[in-house]
C-alpha cells in the first residue's frame, strides 16, 4: 500500500492500494482518480500504515483512502467503519474528516 502526508493547516493523509495506483474508475456521476502525485509517496506494509493512521488521528489529520487492502487496514486501525465506505466500479473508498 502507497501512502503520502501532504501537509498544511490539517494534514492529509492519502492512501491507497499499490495495484490501483494511477488508475481511473467511472460509475455514472461519480469519479475515483487515483493519481500517483497525490497517493504515491511510500510504499508500506498493514503493520507500519497502522501506526501512522493511529499517529495522524491523534493530530487531527484528514484521511483519503481508496483500494480493498487499505481500506481493510483503516477498519482495523479503528479509522473508518463500513458505514463509510463508499464503492466507485466496485474500487471501495473513504474520507474522512475527524
Amino acid at each position: 500500500m502507497y501512502i503520502k502526508i501532504h501537509h498544511s493547516y490539517r494534514d492529509v493523509v492519502a492512501i491507497c492500494d499499490s495495484e490501483i495506483i494511477g488508475k481511473k474508475f467511472e460509475e455514472g456521476k461519480m469519479q475515483l482518480e487515483v493519481r500517483e502525485n497525490f497517493y504515491k509517496e511510500k510504499e508500506v506494509e498493514k503493520e507500519e500504515l497502522i501506526r501512522i493512521i493511529r499517529l495522524q488521528q491523534v493530530e487531527d489529520a484528514t484521511f483519503n483512502i481508496v483500494g480493498k487492502k487499505s481500506i481493510k487496514t483503516a477498519i482495523e486501525a479503528e479509522l473508518i467503519t463500513e458505514d463509510n465506505v463508499g464503492h466507485v466500479q466496485g474500487i471501495p473508498f473513504a474520507l474522512t474528516l475527524l
